[in-house]
């Protein structure tokens, strides 16, 4: 079994990331999201174990003792964490995953997974950026103004990933972030492997 590829994929808050990452698992067999650890209390709507695994303060820096985590950050005020077992069993099994992480784990699991694929999402626009934060209705104007002030320190660090997709029309940021996926399984190293007995019969 061809082990799978770990995606990291990175964004400032409202660029619109986690809504790209939806739609490509209904496109894109084979691929699954990381559920993350945090401390942050859950969003309407959010589930504990599909969205995060939702923890306390002190069951979180067990974790970190107990180096459960590939990394671990801080983001406005609340901690998260990357579970390594859980990461590490689904490659195993063949299985691609996506990682949704800010700038810093991302930097952090590139450390660790040098064979990691990060791809960094950004906004066509400051302006757009700040409407979709607005629209979301989950923020005052006082978070959303510092929101805007992290989200231009994080896009900052866009040049540190491999790949960049602009989402503008996202139809087409989609089938741009699919392809990525998909050029990386034709390569000739997971082909090999793929299709094995059939490269064997052919020659």
């Amino acid at each position: 079994m061809t082990k799978g590829t770990l995606y990291v994929i990175s964004a400032a808050s409202g660029a619109g990331k986690t809504s790209l990452v939806s739609a490509v698992l209904e496109r894109v067999p084979d691929v699954e999201v990381s559920v993350s650890h945090t401390t942050r209390a859950p969003r309407e709507g959010e589930v504990d174990g599909v969205n995060y695994h939702f923890v306390d303060m002190d069951r979180f820096e067990a974790m970190v003792e107990a180096g459960d985590f590939f990394e671990s950050a801080q983001v406005f005020g609340n901690m998260y964490g990357t579970s390594r077992q859980h990461i590490q069993e689904r490659l195993l099994k063949g299985k691609d995953v996506i990682l949704e992480i800010d700038w810093q784990g991302a930097r952090q699991i590139r450390q660790l997974m040098a064979d990691c694929k990060s791809i960094y999402v950004a906004p066509p626009s400051i302006a757009t950026l700040r409407e979709r934060l607005i629209s979301r209705a989950q923020d005052d104007e006082a978070v959303i103004d510092k929101r805007m002030k992290e989200a231009v320190s994080e896009m900052s660090h866009y040049a540190e990933f491999e790949y960049l997709v602009i989402n503008d029309d996202f139809d087409e940021a989609c089938d741009n972030l699919s392809a990525i996926i998909v050029a990386e399984r034709m390569l000739l190293v997971h082909q090999q492997h793929k299709h094995a007995g059939l490269l064997a019969e052919l020659l």
